[in-house]
């Protein structure tokens, strides 16, 4: 009886629920919103707690059946481990809103020259506006730089250029001559130096992956086609972020100084 009249932003216990607001209530509102990652053909990050990372596409919805199938690569070697999970949590976003939702009770389907991992439409849905941080677009060719090993190849230490930060996340410059890197690989150390005073260190989450028209700050100085990817920090620690946020500020106060002289 309590669950169904307690209000919304308490727990079954009647404890205060923290995750309440962040809530989509309504059954037709959470089909709405898969339907526009259906339509938008929106990258789906599928993560497990074992570390088994995938990125699919919600390919139908049958609301009626109580089903949704996801279009994968069936030769992907991640595709048995997420059948195989208990519970898989996907991510995927909205312009500037994060979605995020349990999918359950996996099966792989195979069609003519296709397959599906069909799963149970998810009971809840949860959507967290991104934050509106200031993001610093980084400027000329010493800018900063982010260090990292290539997640394929521990043994391959690569830097790429920063092309802006934000206290949410970055962008990194991939040129065309390193390993491609896929949305949905979380890489685990993240050495970003601002510049020659100002170093933080974080796991990021590769979020997107976009073609780069021409950049000009890349060797030879002609511009070169690369890769960009957007990357979410991860579990960044409150020193690191302490230092970024100062440095954004600074960065910020002193670009709006040079507009008005």
């Amino acid at each position: 009886m309590f669950d169904d009249t307690r209000p919304a932003e308490l727990d079954s216990s009647g404890s205060s629920d923290p995750w309440s607001e962040f809530r989509v209530a309504q059954p037709q509102e959470r089909l709405e919103l898969l339907r526009a990652l259906r339509d938008g053909g929106v990258p789906v990050v599928l993560n497990t707690p074992d570390g088994t990372s995938m990125t699919v596409t919600l390919w139908t919805l049958d609301a009626e059946q109580g089903r949704i199938n996801l279009s994968v690569d069936a030769a992907a070697p991640q595709l048995q481990p997420l059948v195989e999970a208990d519970e898989t949590v996907a991510v995927a976003y909205l312009e500037s809103v994060k979605l995020q939702f349990d999918l359950q009770d996996f099966m792989l389907v195979h069609g003519t020259g296709s397959s599906a991992l069909q799963c149970r439409l998810p009971e809840e849905i949860y959507r967290f506006q991104r934050r509106n941080a200031y993001r610093v677009r980084t400027r000329g060719k010493h800018g900063p730089q982010a260090r990292f090993r290539h997640p394929s190849m521990p043994e391959m230490l690569i830097e790429l250029r920063v092309l802006d930060i934000s206290i949410g996340g970055c962008a990194l410059w991939l040129p065309p001559d390193v390993p491609p890197l896929q949305a949905g690989t979380l890489v685990a150390e993240v050495h970003i130096e601002l510049d020659a005073d100002t170093r933080l260190t974080s796991a990021v989450g590769l979020q997107h992956v976009a073609a780069q028209g021409p950049f000009h700050g890349s060797p030879g100085g002609n511009g070169t086609q690369g890769v960009r990817l957007g990357c979410e920090w991860r579990e960044l620690p409150p020193a690191a972020e302490r230092v970024l946020q100062r440095w954004i500020d600074r960065t910020q106060r002193r670009r709006h100084l040079l507009t008005l002289s």
